[in-house]
This record gives structure tokens, C-alpha cells and sequence, in this order.
């Protein structure tokens, strides 16, 4: 009777394991679909950032200008440190968009090979 019981438990658990392997990799497409949206979502506020960023460049290059015309030094000084700040944060949005968009070509890139697994079995 154990021996019968034993047989029972090694075929069930044979029988189960590609069922519990597919249900793995189909989590992990899943995890990767969510990577990508998740992803997406970033690249897009650091679009967002970096044209505020600029509009803010342009201004504060208007605003030296004509500072320095009407001989404001002290403005002039001012709005070139927030041109400065403006110029640095948007290479930081660039830096990250550019890190973004790496990560969502290899996430989708890993959603492909998932799919390619699947369409094998």
C-alpha cells in the first residue's frame, strides 16, 4: 500500500511539474509587461521634464540678456545661476531618459524571448 501511495505522489507531482514551470513563465512575461509600462511611464515624465527644462533655459537666457542691457548685474548674476541649475538638471533628465529608454528595449527585448519560449512548448 505505501509503495502504491509513494507511485501515486511521484506521478502526480511529474505530472504537475510543467504545468507549475509554465505558470512561473508566464509570471515573469508578466513582470515584464509590467517593467515596460512601468518604464514607459518614466521615459515620459523625463520628456516632460526636459521641455520644461528647456522653456526654462530659454527664459533665463532672455531674462541675462536683459538684465545685462539695463546694467543689472545682480539679476544678470542670478538668473545665470538659475540658467546654470536649468542647463544641469535637464542633462540629468537626458542622462535619465536615455537610461529609460535602455531598459524598456531590453524589457520588451525579454518579452519577446518569453513569448518565443512559449510558442516552442
Amino acid at each position: 500500500m505505501r509503495r502504491l501511495f509513494a507511485l501515486f505522489a511521484v506521478l502526480a507531482l511529474a505530472a504537475s511539474a510543467p504545468r507549475v514551470l509554465a505558470a512561473q513563465d508566464s509570471s515573469a512575461a508578466k513582470q515584464d509587461r509590467k517593467e515596460v509600462r512601468h518604464d514607459r511611464r518614466e521615459l515620459r515624465g523625463d520628456r516632460k521634464d526636459i521641455r520644461h527644462d528647456t522653456r526654462d533655459i530659454r527664459q533665463d537666457r532672455r531674462d541675462v540678456r536683459q538684465d545685462l542691457k539695463r546694467g543689472d548685474t545682480t539679476d544678470a548674476r542670478r538668473d545665470a545661476r538659475d540658467l546654470r541649475h536649468d542647463a544641469r538638471d535637464r542633462r540629468h533628465d537626458v542622462r535619465g531618459a536615455r537610461r529609460d529608454r535602455r531598459d524598456l528595449r531590453q524589457d520588451r527585448k525579454d518579452i519577446h524571448q518569453d513569448q518565443k519560449k512559449d510558442s516552442t512548448k
